[in-house]
Formats: structure tokens, sequence, C-alpha cells
């Protein structure tokens, strides 16, 4: 692809274009770029965008760009590169600016305190509306770039309480900021994952969250801006997750060829192994399958029902625990109520089949005198099959909840191959029954 050209190169045509572009071609549009948007465009890039072009600028030209940064970002930024040119990075703040970053730093990736801004708006509840929102005006000139609220802190920076600044216009001029705060103020702590936090902007359209210590001191705010970006992550790895792999925690143009095999070999070949049961539970019904030939013929409808089952209602309860729409507790609620629908559905698709058996039968005459037990043992093998699938899927996402791990692992494909294993041995199990003395 050709690289940008043009003196006038709008931000429109350059976001376009920014994906397949090399790193030569992004530094030549970013500079090509009017400097009044430039700032904008660069704050809006990804932190491993922002920190290849930082990294390819030449050194003079580095620290307008890392200063434009807000300290969460910039701690985002550092996290996106290697230790030594983290350090030549860091280098480019001032010292007031260099701790804030490190702070943050300290705190894992996703705890509120990872993500959160220290520099917020603050007044004291002593304050006149007047002189509070003087005091805001300084603050917004000198550092604080987000100013939704209005934080009430005492001299311990203890949080006391909060005021919108639709609040401190409407309110009299000599009244004191302690009179129209809001003193039930929702917080969060500095270790609360940022799932949790991000149900809180969902269940109450907040623009900001106040993040506060165990002492109650408030530390920062997490933005509504930074919180969009981590529940499209957190849906992105789930959703990786859910295919049957690991997340790859870049753009997909981004990793590498075996960076990628990596990330896929491995649940590939435990699913792989997985099949492989499928082979042994089936070696073990030889004498049945030799007997009667015609079962065989049903062994995929057989499994992938109970497959295509237990990825649906894997597929919910995952989504349903991300969204914290139940809770471990709930797991009775949740079995009694998959077990009735795998026993519905089962019911259903097993009639089909029966069906299916039948006419066709009476069309072709494929499956000889016994047909319809023949259909029955279908029937019957599907409606286990699919109660158990959907059983097996609703549960192992709870299990792995329980036991700390993502319950995204509870892939659709896993469930699949589970559920693949109990297929045949429920299948060859029930005909065994059915059949026996007739075609068996």
């Amino acid at each position: 692809m050709e690289s940008p050209q043009s003196a006038s190169l709008s931000v429109e045509e350059l976001y376009e274009a920014w994906p397949v572009l090399s790193i030569d071609e992004r530094l030549e549009g970013f500079r090509l770029l009017p400097p009044a948007v430039a700032d904008d465009f660069f704050i809006s890039l990804s932190a491993r965008d922002q920190a290849e072009l930082i990294l390819h600028l030449p050194p003079a030209e580095r620290r307008p760009w890392v200063r434009v940064l807000p300290p969460d970002d910039l701690a985002d930024l550092v996290q996106a590169v290697e230790p030594e040119q983290a350090e030549s990075i860091l280098s480019q703040l001032d010292d007031a600016s260099r701790r804030e970053v490190n702070i943050l730093l300290a705190y894992a990736e996703d705890d509120a305190g990872g993500l959160m801004n220290p520099r917020f708006a603050r007044v004291r509840p002593d304050m006149t509306i007047d002189e509070a929102i003087g005091y805001l005006r300084k603050q917004a000139r000198e550092k604080v770039e987000t100013v939704y609220y209005a934080y009430a802190l005492d001299a311990g920076q203890h949080l006391l309480g909060v005021l919108s600044l639709r609040q401190l216009f409407q309110a009299a001029p000599d009244k004191k900021v302690a009179d129209v705060m809001q003193r039930d103020v929702i917080t969060v702590g500095e270790q609360t994952d940022q799932e949790a936090v991000g149900r809180l902007f969902s269940e109450h359209a907040f623009m900001a969250l106040p993040v506060v210590d165990e002492q109650g001191r408030m530390k920062g705010i997490v933005t509504v801006d930074d919180i969009v970006d981590v529940v499209q992550e957190e849906a992105t790895e789930d959703i990786q997750k859910v295919g049957g792999m690991e997340a790859l925690e870049a753009p997909y143009f981004e990793v590498g060829f075996f960076g990628m095999l990596k990330k896929r070999i491995g649940w590939l070949l435990v699913l792989f192994l997985g099949q492989m049961l499928t082979a042994t539970a089936m070696s073990s019904f030889e004498d049945e399958i030799a007997s009667a030939v015609v079962l065989s013929l049903f062994v995929p409808l057989i499994i992938s029902s109970g497959g295509n089952s237990g990825s649906q209602t894997s597929t919910l309860i995952i989504r349903a625990l991300a969204l914290g729409e139940m809770r471990l507790k709930d797991w009775w609620r949740v079995a009694r109520r998959e077990a009735l629908s795998g026993l519905v559905l089962g019911i259903v698709l097993g009639l089909v089949g029966l069906l299916r058996i039948v006419i066709w039968h009476g069309i072709s005459g494929s499956y000889g005198e016994h047909f319809f037990l023949l259909g029955v043992a279908v029937a019957l093998s599907v409606l286990g099959v699919v109660t158990f699938g959907t059983l097996a899927g609703s549960m192992l996402p709870l299990v792995l909840r329980r036991f700390g791990f993502d319950p995204a692992s509870a892939s659709a494909p896993f469930v699949a191959t589970l559920v693949d294993v109990s297929g045949v041995v429920i299948y060859f199990t029930v005909a065994s029954l059915i059949l026996r003395g007739t075609l068996l």
C-alpha cells in the first residue's frame, strides 16, 4: 500500500488506513496531521500503538507525546513495552508524574487500582459553592483533565461526599459544599476486579467511580471510557476462549505466526485426545456394531445432538456469569432449570428422530423388520444424551468458577468433546437393552 503523501491528510483517512500501515507509514501519516488534532488522535490510539509510535520517534521528539497522556494511560503504555523500553519512556516524565505512574504499576492490571486515574477534581466540604467552582477551574487548568464530578475530601483525603457539576452550578453561591454534596457515595476498592467495576457502571450509568483504600481514603477515579475498553477486552477474551483457544491478548494481525500456533495448539491437543476417548468408547461396543451395522449410522446424530445442546447451555451460563446475572449459590436453580430444559428438548429431538426412521423405512425399507425398535432406541438415546449434555454444559462453568478458573474455559468445543464420549456410551447401552434378542 502507498504511504500517506498528502499534507492535508485527515484524521478519518488515517484512522481508516491505520490497521494496514507499516510503522514507517504510520509515523509519516501521524506527522502530517494538523497539530490541533494530532493530540486527540494520539490519545485515541491503543496503548500498544502509542508505544510503537513513541519508540520510533527520535528521543528529542518523545517527551511532548509522553506528557500528553494522563497517568492511567501512561501506565497502560508502559505495560505494553519491554522493561528497558519502559524505563526510556518513564525518563521523559517529571518526578511527580513518574511517581503517579509507578503507583499505578504496583496494582494488578485488571484491578480498579490499575485502571484509575489519580488526578481528579477535589474540593473541601467547608468551601462555599463559589469557592469550589473557582478551585475546580484552577485544577482543570493545571492537571485535572476529567471533571465529571467533584469529590469532597477531608484533610486526611477521606471521601466524604460527591457533587455533580450540575449540582454545583444550580446551588446558591453562598451555600457550603457540605450542604449540597451527596454523602452516600458508591465506591470501589483498589483491588476490585475490573468486571465488577464494569457491572457497577452498567447498573448505575455513572461517568466515573471513586476508588478508595481500606481506610476510605480516595486514591483516584475510574472513568467510563476506561471501562468501555475493559469491557471490550473482556468480551474479546471470553469469545476467544469459548472458541476453544487461549486469549490472544493482542489484535489478530499483531500476533506472530508461531505465537498464534501456540495459542491454538494447546486446546486442540486436549480436544483431540478427548475425541480419542470417543474411539475408545466405540471399540468397547464392537460386538454390537458387528451384529447391527445399522447402529453406526446414527452415531453422528446422537453425539452431535448432545454436543450442540451442551454448547448452547455452556455459552448461556458463561455469559450470565460474566454479566453477574447468576452466582455460584444459584447452581441448584440452574441444574433444575437445565435438567427440565434438557428433558423437553430431548423429547422433541427424539420424536423427530423416531419419525425420521419410521418415514424413511416406509419409503426405502432400509432398516429391516425391527425398524421401530431401532427408532425407539435412537429416540431414547437422544433424550439421554441431550439431557446429559445440557446438564454438563450448565454445571461445568460453575465448577470452574468455584475453583477459581475462568468459566470461559468451559468452551463449546470442550463441552462437545466431553458429551461425545458420554453420548457413545449412552447410545450403545440403550441400544443393547432395547434391541437385545432382535438385532443384537
